[in-house]
């Protein structure tokens, strides 16, 4: 006990005579940092590892981060229980006790580890495209789950988490997880948010999105990159693009990443028919990224977009003469 509070308590110092010149990503970085020395606390249970998280924590934010940042890297999507919709091990003390779970075990677990912490959060259940398969296919059940954190009466302080998408992806067949943290699933951008998941109760979207599920479904398919450069809106809007083999199609990406970018490239086709990647000639200015594109290939085929090596976005491109 007495080498933990040592280590917490540096850490606490550390953070507090730098809040003020640090940007969000390093003070997360500090709490991040803690977590990890931490480790995955093999033999608490559910109380007692929010304890050991959050006790000597002040901030409720850097609470809930300490919370989802230890969530998702000891917990993994359990593959074999999303395939069959199995929700029967998503109590919190299971989801700690096997370290797998679908994203409603997520959210369970985040949400009670998070009032344990009192920071008051909900589960949200609702909708996301897992592939361009679902492109214009609205689900026909609920598909995912999610969570919104309040930290104050104002409606700009209620805020998106998804511990579930944060820890790792599951491939096509949904058989195999890969472990792969993406950090801005945390106290997600709304707009970028929206344009991923889509709530069954529509109070818990928060600011502007599609109004109904089957614009929802309309839109092009996200991908973990677009979270990394903050990606808003895309043109086109609507994911299935129907144009001429003589047409030059219109691209425009607005983003906000902190860091530059220096490639976008086109990844034509899928599986085996997949072209090789092809750069665009693009321009990027007041935070817009375009370009054009003229589709010669007569054919119907999915286009993935991406920016310096990470996939952004997908479209179904249906290409006449």
């Amino acid at each position: 006990m007495k080498i933990y509070n040592s280590l917490l308590l540096s850490f606490l110092l550390f953070f507090s005579l730098t809040l003020c010149a640090q940007s969000k990503t390093s003070q997360y970085k500090t709490i991040d940092e803690f977590v990890t020395k931490l480790g995955p606390l093999p033999t608490e249970n559910v109380a007692n590892i929010t304890i050991k998280l959050t006790s000597q924590i002040p901030d409720r934010e850097q609470k809930a981060r300490a919370i989802f940042f230890w969530i998702t890297n000891n917990i993994a999507l359990d593959p074999k229980a999303i395939k069959i919709n199995d929700e029967r091990k998503s109590l919190p003390e299971d989801v700690v006790k096997y370290r797998k779970a679908t994203s409603l075990g997520f959210a369970k677990l985040f949400q009670e580890m998070s009032s344990l912490a009192n920071i008051r959060c909900l589960v949200v259940d609702g909708y996301i495209k897992k592939s361009i398969d679902d492109l214009n296919n609205p689900s026909d059940e609920i598909n995912h789950s999610w969570n919104v954190v309040q930290l104050g009466q104002s409606p700009e302080q209620w805020f998106y988490v998804d511990a579930a998408l944060a820890s790792g992806t599951l491939d096509k067949k949904m058989s195999v997880f890969t472990k792969d943290f993406i950090s801005e699933y945390f106290f997600a951008d709304r707009g970028l948010f929206n344009l991923d998941h889509y709530p069954n109760n529509d109070a818990w979207q928060l600011g502007s999105g599609p109004k109904s599920l089957k614009e929802f479904y309309n839109l092009p398919i996200i991908f973990n990159g677009a979270y990394y450069y903050n990606l808003k809106k895309p043109t086109p809007a609507a994911g299935y693009i129907k144009t001429k083999s003589t047409a030059k199609n219109k691209f425009i990406i607005p983003y906000s990443a902190a860091t530059g970018l220096s490639t976008v490239s086109l990844l034509i086709g899928d599986g085996r028919k997949q072209q090789k990647p092809e750069p665009m000639n693009i321009a990027v200015s007041g935070g817009l990224i375009t370009f054009y594109y003229q589709f010669k290939l007569q054919d119907t085929y999915p286009v993935k977009i991406v920016i310096d090596g990470k996939t952004v976005l997908e479209y179904m491109v249906e290409v006449t003469e």
